[in-house]
């Protein structure tokens, strides 16, 4: 077993790439940072290579176990899709989703599961990508852990589970140091015409279109989701978000979760001044204007903002309580792009946030 150390260090991660896919083209295993957590990498093609992982790893076989996929135009290589199918993976991935469809059996038997489907995942971090890219064909996509017990966030508590014996099968461990703490992916089977969720991660889909949040950390992380897959590809130079929802919902933690991606970390509600206008670099949208319209109950109050000057320029608009000018939407709506957000009560911590556009 040979241990590599990156320290944080996403450059020594493309760097140390050639000798991770020379392990897994002999057959090798390798322990290796996701997005998520850390994870076993083995050619899915490999039958003695995947057999090797479900001994280290104890999982019962017949058990299936998902695979990264090269990218978007080699989905078709490994499973059946149909075109609502592809449009929804279109919206998922690249993302912290694993999409359970019918396999194609291009890869070892034992990932599938007994009705012949296969889990396929693009995660959205750089050096997965680039690795499985280069390498040129689907990898196992599991947790380093033993069946049953939980994932691993380091190295270190990972090697403390491990016998002599188990470690001695692992051909390559790549230690990234400390990971994020982030669930493993959201489980999505899509081989029925509805979706079903098989397990729950951080975003949680439970519908085209709609996220289950069950916490304020939850609801910053779709907000990112969302901005990631909607805001930020939107061919329009200005994009609005109007957030509904009552008091309490969600709307500034959903508004944090975008600050965040944008280096905004101060976002705090404006509600007594109207709004807040930060500046933005490396992104396509130049500012970020933050509004609350919590204490407007006046028609004339709002043309103080002349929200249609924010029209202009590469900005980012995001409204809490959006609700209060539906009147100016029809007018917004010919000069900018507009997303509709509501955040809805489910239980005391659990949300529902539905997007529209």
């Amino acid at each position: 077993m040979k241990l590599i150390k990156t320290e944080n260090d996403s450059n020594k991660l493309f760097q140390i790439q050639p000798e991770v896919i020379k392990t897994l083209r002999s057959g090798g295993l390798v322990v290796y940072p996701s997005d998520t957590v850390y994870g076993f990498l083995a050619d899915a093609k490999n039958t003695s290579a995947v057999t090797k992982l479900i001994n280290v790893k104890k999982r019962p076989f017949g058990k299936p176990i998902s695979v990264f996929l090269p990218g978007f135009e080699s989905i078709n290589e490994y499973v059946d899709t149909n075109k609502k199918q592809q449009s929804l993976l279109e919206q998922l991935l690249p993302g912290p989703f694993t999409i359970v469809l019918p396999s194609k059996h291009n890869v070892c038997s034992y990932l599938e599961s007994e009705k012949g489907s296969l889990g396929i995942r693009i995660p959205d971090y750089k050096p997965v990508q680039s690795l499985v890219q280069a390498f040129g064909s689907a990898v196992t996509a599991t947790s380093a852990n033993i069946s049953g017990k939980g994932p691993h966030y380091t190295i270190d508590s990972f090697l403390k589970t491990l016998s002599k014996k188990r470690l001695s099968q692992i051909d390559l461990i790549v230690d990234a140091g400390k990971l994020p703490y982030n669930k493993p992916s959201t489980v999505i089977d899509l081989t029925e015409d509805s979706i079903k969720v098989l397990r729950k991660g951080d975003i949680l889909l439970t519908d085209l279109d709609e996220f289950e949040s069950s916490s304020p950390k939850q609801t910053r992380k779709i907000a990112q989701f969302i901005f990631k897959n909607y805001l930020l590809t939107s061919k329009q130079n200005s994009v609005f978000v109007f957030l509904e929802g009552d008091l309490g919902a969600g709307k500034t933690e959903f508004t944090k979760g975008i600050g965040k991606m944008l280096g905004v970390t101060d976002i705090v509600s404006p509600s007594f001044v109207g709004f807040y206008e930060y500046d933005i670099s490396d992104c396509r949208f130049k500012k970020l204007i933050h509004f609350d319209l919590y204490n407007i109950n006046d028609k004339s109050e709002l043309n103080y903002f002349n929200l249609e000057t924010f029209c202009q320029g590469d900005n980012l608009v995001i409204i809490e309580w959006g609700q209060k000018i539906k009147g100016l939407i029809d007018k917004l709506k010919k000069q900018t792009k507009i997303f509709y957000l509501q955040i809805l009560y489910q239980d005391k911590n659990k949300r529902l946030i539905k997007l529209k556009q």
